[in-house]
């Protein structure tokens, strides 16, 4: 239990210096404060609390904890909420963001290296290997300039990052695309508008001094990593460099306290004052866009994401990687085709993906992560498409292949029935080779919810609205409705399955389709036409 400071304290200054952890301090260069997430009561380092045991008037006591709600006290103005439509928001997606949610996210899992000089680095390389990004785990956030750690220090502040901070930093990047000069122009959150971001306003096993803490610590692990940038000329785009920055700088933490009938101050909030590092002078520059002097790249950010992050980082903290990692691989597309390999080692790392290629058991144990993993992700809306060559359906996880059970008690009956009369069966064992077979697997996209598209602009919906009803009639004569693809394929004795398989859809994309739950795109309307020979 850690300690707090009574009124009886004459700031006499003796237990500053005294305390190995660096808790106690002076709020506004006045009166002395403990800093609860901070106050260990010295264990590791002596057998009692320094601070009780050098002061003069028996001041410092063990902090109980508060009684009764926090009263409402003067805060500095934030920036309004995000989210402001309730669902998304823009947030900067350029890749030296995308690095660093990779680092919170995947942490020592990435290939760190240690330069000549015994620091600890990462790198990417962008274009092509045209152009370099190096990233370094820094010293204390507030200190100026920022000084990268040795590689031991390094490995075991990595070690410490907690994958909810990538939400942090995911909040920041959606903060700075609201100013118009992020580089120069700091913003204000407080931790009132965090803990609804994150969910945490409905944590009610959670006292509010351990929501505190907890923003704190995770608040400040976005603003430990620096960026050093080594940018060739893309197209009219100059190159250009930039040496050992922050990505963002936690300017200040603001405490609010309220304190006892003992004069023991309880902190009841927190604002934070971040500004965004000089790689958005070269990243989310609107006016250098216009200008082709620099980028100006931005994405849409789910609020739901957040929550699904804080819901599944424990038990699934693959699924949680994989999801941070695809927030940013679907803006290149959603055909990009993506190898199993690459997603085990988003979501395990590359050495664990190596120490079980030949370990029988340790296979076994990673892919029923993985499977399960993928299971979660299909479950928030995140529904992998299995390349029907590479990752047929003998392979598939048995969930996928249960995807298609009929709801009703009766067509369940017979579809197991029909299952039970095929020479191979939905729950029969693995096949011999399935992680050889999984290694050279590859899904072909993932279907997205809603919320994760980017938002149609004005002068895209102002361009759909001027089909002239010529061009409406035309292309209503080719929709295929879901009864007339469900008849066409019974006719010709095909399976949803067999469709499926054919059209390089899952088979509750058929089935999906056949009830009427959407309408295909025109490219898949004309295979299905060519599959089922309608006219």
């Amino acid at each position: 239990m850690p300690y707090a400071i009574t009124n009886r304290c004459t700031q006499c200054d003796t237990c500053i210096p005294l305390c190995p952890t660096g808790a106690i301090s002076q709020i506004e260069g006045q009166e002395f404060w403990i800093d609860p997430t901070l106050c260990n009561n010295c264990e590791g380092y002596y057998p009692e609390p320094q601070c009780k045991l050098v002061c003069p008037v028996d001041s410092p006591i063990p902090l109980q904890a508060k009684k009764g709600r926090c009263k409402t006290t003067q805060r500095t103005p934030t920036q309004p909420d995000l989210f402001a439509n309730g669902k998304t928001n823009s947030f900067a997606s350029a890749i030296a963001i995308w690095e660093l949610c990779n680092i919170l996210a995947q942490r020592d899992s990435l290939p760190w290296r240690t330069d000549s000089e015994g620091k600890l680095y990462y790198q990417r390389q962008v274009n092509q290997g045209q152009s370099l990004m190096t990233f370094q785990v820094t010293d204390a956030f507030d200190s100026q300039p920022c000084v990268a750690l040795d590689a031991p220090e390094a490995l075991t502040a990595l070690e410490g990052f907690d994958i909810r901070a990538a939400c942090l930093h995911l909040i920041y990047a959606a903060y700075a695309t609201a100013l118009e000069q992020p580089w120069q122009q700091e913003f204000s959150i407080s931790d009132r508008q965090i803990e609804t971001y994150l969910g945490l306003d409905k944590r009610k096993d959670l006292s509010k001094t351990a929501k505190l803490s907890l923003i704190k610590e995770l608040a400040q692990q976005p603003c430990k990593i620096s960026v050093t940038l080594q940018w060739q000329s893309q197209g009219k785009m100059k190159g250009f460099s930039l040496n050992a920055s922050r990505l963002w700088y936690l300017l200040d933490i603001e405490h609010y306290f309220q304190e006892d009938e003992l004069g023991c101050k309880h902190l009841t909030g927190l604002t934070f004052k971040i500004k965004a590092g000089l790689w958005a002078y070269y990243f989310l520059n609107r006016k250098g866009s216009k200008q082709q002097t620099a980028f100006y790249q931005y994405g849409t950010l789910p609020k739901t994401l957040l929550a699904n992050i804080m819901s599944i980082w424990q038990q699934h903290e693959g699924a949680a990687r994989i999801l941070l990692w695809l927030l940013f691989k679907t803006k290149m597309g959603q055909e990009q085709r993506i190898t199993v390999p690459t997603l085990m080692r988003v979501a395990y790392g590359e050495t664990k993906l190596m120490q079980v290629s030949t370990q029988l058991e340790g296979r076994k144990r990673l892919l029923r992560a993985f499977e399960s993993d993928l299971e979660v992700l299909n479950h928030y809306g995140i529904k992998p498409i299995f390349d029907p060559v590479t990752y047929p359906v003998e392979i598939q996880p048995l969930w996928a292949k249960l995807a298609d059970l009929p709801d009703d008690p009766e067509a369940a009956l017979e579809f197991w029935i029909n299952d039970g009369d095929r020479n191979s069966r939905l729950t029969d064992a693995a096949p011999k080779g399935k992680w050889n077979r999984l290694m050279n697997a590859r899904l072909l996209r993932f279907e997205l919810p809603d919320d994760w598209q980017k938002p149609t602009s004005a002068k895209a919906k102002q361009t759909r609205r001027r089909k002239s009803r010529t061009q409406l009639l035309l292309s209503s004569q080719f929709t295929l409705s879901g009864p007339q693809i469900a008849e066409a394929r019974k006719q010709l004795q095909l399976s949803q399955r067999a469709l499926a398989h054919q059209i390089g859809k899952s088979q509750s994309w058929v089935r999906d389709v056949e009830r009427g739950r959407f309408q295909p795109a025109s490219k898949e309307l004309a295979l299905l036409r060519q599959i089922l020979g309608i006219g």
